[in-house]
Protein backbone atom coordinates (compact mmCIF):
# COMPACT_ATOMS: atom_id res chain seq x y z
CA UNK A 1 0.00 0.00 0.00
CA UNK A 2 1.20 3.57 -1.03
CA UNK A 3 0.35 6.64 0.61
CA UNK A 4 0.83 9.71 -1.43
CA UNK A 5 2.98 12.75 0.34
CA UNK A 6 -0.40 14.44 0.96
CA UNK A 7 -1.99 11.70 2.80
CA UNK A 8 0.88 11.45 4.69
CA UNK A 9 1.61 15.12 5.24
CA UNK A 10 -2.17 15.18 6.51
CA UNK A 11 -1.55 12.18 9.10
CA UNK A 12 1.33 13.69 10.09
CA UNK A 13 -0.62 16.52 11.39
CA UNK A 14 -3.34 14.76 12.71
CA UNK A 15 -0.71 12.66 15.00
CA UNK A 16 1.03 15.87 15.93
CA UNK A 17 -2.12 17.45 17.47
CA UNK A 18 -2.21 14.34 20.07
CA UNK A 19 0.88 15.50 21.32
CA UNK A 20 0.61 17.58 24.71
CA UNK A 21 1.73 21.38 23.53
CA UNK A 22 4.56 21.38 26.03
CA UNK A 23 6.49 19.12 23.20
CA UNK A 24 6.93 22.03 20.74
CA UNK A 25 7.78 24.35 23.07
CA UNK A 26 11.19 26.13 21.29
CA UNK A 27 10.21 24.13 18.21
CA UNK A 28 10.58 26.98 16.40
CA UNK A 29 11.63 25.29 12.88
CA UNK A 30 8.43 23.25 13.19
CA UNK A 31 7.68 19.53 11.32
CA UNK A 32 8.48 19.65 8.08
CA UNK A 33 7.94 16.56 5.77
CA UNK A 34 10.31 16.35 2.78
CA UNK A 35 9.66 14.82 -0.40
CA UNK A 36 12.94 13.01 -0.87
CA UNK A 37 14.47 10.02 0.76
CA UNK A 38 17.46 9.93 2.81
CA UNK A 39 19.47 6.74 2.63
CA UNK A 40 22.12 6.27 5.16
CA UNK A 41 25.79 6.51 3.18
CA UNK A 42 27.45 3.67 5.66
CA UNK A 43 25.15 0.92 4.17
CA UNK A 44 24.04 -0.47 0.82
CA UNK A 45 21.86 1.17 -1.33
CA UNK A 46 18.21 0.70 -0.72
CA UNK A 47 18.94 -0.55 2.57
CA UNK A 48 19.19 1.94 5.15
CA UNK A 49 16.58 4.83 5.02
CA UNK A 50 16.92 7.81 7.65
CA UNK A 51 12.71 8.63 8.28
CA UNK A 52 13.20 11.41 10.34
CA UNK A 53 15.64 13.57 11.50
CA UNK A 54 15.89 16.47 14.93
CA UNK A 55 18.07 19.68 13.87
CA UNK A 56 19.71 21.93 16.37
CA UNK A 57 20.49 24.88 14.33
CA UNK A 58 22.51 27.83 15.94
CA UNK A 59 21.21 30.52 13.12
CA UNK A 60 17.74 28.18 12.54
CA UNK A 61 16.86 26.93 15.52
CA UNK A 62 15.20 23.84 16.03
CA UNK A 63 12.94 21.55 13.84
CA UNK A 64 11.99 17.88 12.89
CA UNK A 65 12.40 16.97 9.28
CA UNK A 66 10.76 13.72 8.26
CA UNK A 67 11.27 12.35 4.70
CA UNK A 68 8.45 10.95 2.80
CA UNK A 69 10.56 9.15 0.48
CA UNK A 70 12.35 7.09 2.68
CA UNK A 71 9.00 6.09 4.25
CA UNK A 72 7.86 5.28 0.79
CA UNK A 73 10.77 3.15 -0.30
CA UNK A 74 10.44 1.00 2.61
CA UNK A 75 6.89 0.53 2.70
CA UNK A 76 7.60 -0.55 -1.04
CA UNK A 77 10.47 -2.84 0.39
CA UNK A 78 8.62 -4.30 2.87
CA UNK A 79 5.01 -4.29 1.57
CA UNK A 80 3.43 -1.88 4.86
CA UNK A 81 -0.16 -2.21 4.96
CA UNK A 82 -2.18 0.75 6.40
CA UNK A 83 -1.45 -0.08 10.20
CA UNK A 84 2.17 -0.44 9.12
CA UNK A 85 2.10 3.08 7.74
CA UNK A 86 0.51 4.75 10.80
CA UNK A 87 2.69 2.97 13.23
CA UNK A 88 5.75 3.94 11.21
CA UNK A 89 4.97 7.42 10.87
CA UNK A 90 3.73 7.73 14.51
CA UNK A 91 6.98 6.14 15.92
CA UNK A 92 9.36 8.01 13.94
CA UNK A 93 7.07 11.14 14.92
CA UNK A 94 7.69 10.26 18.72
CA UNK A 95 11.11 9.71 18.48
CA UNK A 96 12.00 12.78 17.10
CA UNK A 97 9.92 14.64 19.52
CA UNK A 98 11.69 12.89 22.40
CA UNK A 99 15.11 13.96 20.89
CA UNK A 100 13.36 17.55 20.47
CA UNK A 101 12.39 17.32 24.84
CA UNK A 102 15.76 15.83 25.77
CA UNK A 103 17.64 18.33 24.00
CA UNK A 104 15.70 20.83 26.31
CA UNK A 105 16.71 18.74 29.56
CA UNK A 106 20.15 18.91 28.33
CA UNK A 107 19.89 14.26 28.08
CA UNK A 108 20.85 12.41 26.04
CA UNK A 109 19.32 9.04 26.62
CA UNK A 110 17.38 8.53 23.14
CA UNK A 111 20.54 9.70 21.44
CA UNK A 112 22.91 6.63 23.45
CA UNK A 113 20.30 3.94 22.59
CA UNK A 114 20.42 5.32 18.44
CA UNK A 115 24.24 5.07 18.74
CA UNK A 116 23.70 1.16 20.02
CA UNK A 117 21.49 0.35 17.82
CA UNK A 118 23.21 1.89 14.91
CA UNK A 119 26.49 -0.01 15.75
CA UNK A 120 24.28 -3.00 16.41
CA UNK A 121 23.03 -2.87 12.55
CA UNK A 122 26.83 -2.04 11.55
CA UNK A 123 27.48 -5.51 13.22
CA UNK A 124 24.67 -7.20 11.73
CA UNK A 125 25.80 -5.87 8.06
CA UNK A 126 29.63 -6.41 8.66
CA UNK A 127 29.87 -2.63 8.36
CA UNK A 128 33.27 -1.38 9.85
CA UNK A 129 33.24 1.87 10.51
Amino acid sequence: MEYTFDQVADMLDEMAERFPPVFFEELNGGILLEAEAKEDPLFPPGEMFFMGEYIQDGFLGRSINLYYGSFLASARNEDWDEKTWQEELYTTLAHELTHHVESLANAHGLDDKDEEDMLRYLEEYGIQE
